[in-house]
């Protein structure tokens, strides 16, 4: 009898025991802050798809425990798991963010001035463009095209004064093919009256 007495406690205690598992709130609440990190450093810009891949494991990890708040033997090892591989994923994610910002500013910086010069070509190239009868209502579009174009290079860099680097990249990236396509129709031109 006291043998059993003494099992039947044992085993009401594991069961206790195991039953009382508690939620990992620190975990979640880690893992949540680490990614809000990343957010908060630039990465809904520069790693986007990164920054919704880890939303996406907090999501399942978060699943995993809804999983184990309904057994009566909760088990949240797995979450556990799931959860420091987001935070650890997010750390050095939020690590690599100014080395991307930096790169991007170098991308547009250069773009700018790529299209800077394409649009000096093309308004250069302007200036020799034929005149006469028939090209006049041509000639005064493209020079209209050139101003918007130089109105694009002023928005670009102000673009990058504001630290918004990708859409100044776009924009002077568009910038520069527009001009590309202004100097072709005017070597069209060219290569007409000769």
């Amino acid at each position: 009898m006291r043998k059993l007495l003494l099992s039947l406690t044992v085993i009401l205690v594991m069961l206790a025991l195991v039953s009382c598992a508690k939620q990992p709130t620190e975990d979640m609440n880690a893992s949540k802050a680490a990614i809000d990190g990343v957010i908060a450093e630039g990465g809904d810009k520069y790693a986007n798809e990164e920054v919704k891949s880890l939303n996406d494991q907090l999501n399942a990890a978060l699943d995993e425990v809804k999983v184990q708040d309904g057994k009566f033997f909760k088990n949240y090892d797995k979450a556990k798991e799931m959860l420091a591989k987001v935070k650890g994923d997010a750390d050095a994610l939020k690590a690599e963010i100014p080395a991307r910002i930096e790169k991007a500013k170098n991308d547009a910086t250069a773009a700018l001035e790529a299209a800077k010069t394409a649009v000096a070509d093309a308004k250069t190239l302007l200036g020799k463009a034929p005149k006469g009868k028939g090209t006049k209502a041509d000639i005064e579009a493209l020079k209209a095209d050139v101003a918007g174009l130089e109105a694009s290079l002023t928005e670009a860099e102000s673009l990058i004064t504001s630290a918004d680097y990708l859409a100044a990249a776009d924009k002077a990236n568009a910038a520069k093919d527009k001009a590309a396509q202004v100097t072709e129709q005017i070597n069209a031109a060219i290569a007409k009256k000769k």
